[in-house]
């Protein structure tokens, strides 16, 4: 005859309810995407995304293309109410240069601003100029205006303090970033003409803490190739730069509500992919958490955090043709 074990059970169950410290955690699930779609492929190649949520509706831009490079490059912006369904709001062109790196702000007197550069049609006086343009409702815009100087790639203005701020990248021989400055959007002022210059650096994205504390996150492409983090008080004239031990590009990061600090990055590791990082600012140390589906030519991400999740738009060619995505991710 078997032993009779319910007596066993329930003191087992006594011991644990009589001590809650025994009581094992309810199990925290991890970082998961909630949906990911394609929004975009209307062009040969469409790529070098970023995404805003304004007077409540997205908006999300980028480049149009035959090419990764080519000399019809556009800058298109598209709007959703909701996230799903996506229209056209406006395409803005040139007959002189390949516009480039659409990113897209908010200004402090309530305005669209769009920036990007334009790789300018052979022969002429110089390789590049930065431009932005501005918009009360995201569908017409302004005529482009010049910004920085030329050769400098003003590559994502962010406002701070009804200021913006923004790294430009030397295109021609040298190989620096220059710290811009502006009252504006309009004006550019070099604030500290060489930021940084090793290892060929190029594309920054900027964000700044709730005490000021400006953080920059850098891209470089040559010896040694990995990025680097830049941390300075304000008035941002003197940064401290720390390595971030990995090759990353397209970098973009934001602060989520709670404090930590996630990171849309081109990961070179193995597959090129793009992925979600966690950023420590203290140990200046990437953590990868989530591959997005993607490969090939991909990345350069915007991101949103709205409604608990966190949107990120990015380009991706994993599918074949070189497209636009959305992706909602859950967090912990």
């Amino acid at each position: 005859m078997k032993p009779h074990r319910c007596g066993t059970a329930f003191a087992f169950i006594l011991l644990l309810t009589s001590h809650p410290s025994l009581v094992p955690p309810p199990f925290a699930a991890g970082p998961a995407i909630v949906s990911v779609q394609k929004i975009w492929e209307a062009a040969p190649h469409n790529a070098f995304t970023d995404l805003i949520r304004f007077h409540d509706e997205w908006f999300c831009v980028f480049r149009e293309g035959q090419k990764h490079v080519s000399n019809d490059g556009a800058l298109r912006i598209l709007t959703s109410k909701d996230g799903d369904a996506w229209t056209s709001a406006a395409l803005i062109t040139s007959t002189n240069a390949d516009l480039r790196d659409a990113k897209i702000t908010t200004t402090p007197d309530g305005r669209l601003m769009l920036s990007g550069a334009g790789a300018l049609h052979q022969p002429a006086p110089h390789k590049h100029r930065s431009m932005a343009w501005f918009s009360k409702d995201g569908r017409q815009w302004s005529e482009p205006v010049i910004i920085g100087e030329p050769n400098q790639w003003l590559w994502r203005p962010t406002w701070q303090n009804n200021r913006a701020y923004s790294v430009g990248y030397d295109t021609g021989g040298e190989k620096f970033v220059r710290f811009y400055e502006s009252k504006d959007g309009r004006e550019f002022k070099t604030l500290v003409p060489r930021l940084f210059d090793e290892g060929h650096p190029n594309e920054a994205t900027l964000l700044f803490q709730p005490d000021g504390t400006g953080l920059c996150l850098l891209r470089r492409d040559q010896e040694p190739p990995s990025g680097k983090l830049g941390i300075a008080p304000p008035p941002y004239t003197n940064w401290v730069w720390k390595d971030l031990g990995m090759k990353i590009g397209g970098p973009h990061f934001l602060r989520l509500p709670d404090g930590r600090h996630v990171a849309a990055l081109r990961l070179y590791d193995g597959k090129v992919r793009t992925s979600l990082c966690w950023l420590d600012v203290d140990t200046a140390k990437l953590t990868e958490f989530l591959k997005l589906p993607s490969g090939g030519d991909c990345s350069y991400a915007g991101l949103a955090w709205h409604d608990g999740l966190l949107w990120v738009s990015y380009y991706s060619s994993h599918e074949g043709k070189t497209s636009i995505y959305l992706a909602k991710v859950k967090l912990e």
